[in-house]
């Protein structure tokens, strides 16, 4: 029986160099000389960690972040955004996690949304993926075709096409 799953996981390596090229693009500008702003990667926890004077620096490192992010390659959809925190003296931390995997109530959106487009394929939860199974490859596309004109909130790979 034909299947497929439906993932949303982020390539670290690819995240690495979108952050590594946004601390360079942000250390060379002008409007940044003398700053002690930081742009920190957590590989562990896919967490990133900002630390700089003011607001508008801030908007600025994470607009930096998210361009780059997008001639990567990787979906912006993937962050989600913390609080910010005051530091030390007068600077601001801000935590962007990366989310990774499908939550279970995405994962039950993303189930409902199958089961009430009447096609002939089973959708079950398996951890952080949703496996979908049907008798017809063609269901299976119509699946995908699905998936992807609705907005879940996250990026959604779809991987392990078997026949």
């Amino acid at each position: 029986m034909p299947s497929f799953d439906i993932v949303s996981k982020i390539d670290g390596q690819t995240l690495d160099n979108a952050i590594n090229t946004a601390k360079k693009e942000i250390l060379n500008r002008y409007d940044f000389n003398g700053s002690k702003s930081t742009i920190d990667l957590d590989k562990k926890t896919n967490e990133i960690t900002i630390v700089t004077e003011n607001d508008m620096r801030l908007k600025a490192i994470k607009d930096a972040i998210i361009s780059r992010m997008v001639k990567q390659g990787i979906d912006p959809t993937a962050l989600d955004d913390g609080k910010e925190q005051y530091a030390s003296g007068n600077m601001i931390r801000k935590e962007i996690m990366v989310k990774q995997g499908i939550d279970k109530p995405t994962a039950s959106k993303i189930v409902k949304k199958i089961k009430d487009s009447n096609l002939k394929v089973q959708a079950s939860i398996m951890d952080e993926m949703v496996r979908v199974q049907g008798k017809k490859i063609d269901d299976l596309q119509a699946v995908i075709a699905l998936c992807r004109k609705e907005n879940f909130g996250q990026p959604l790979q779809y991987v392990n096409m078997r026949n």
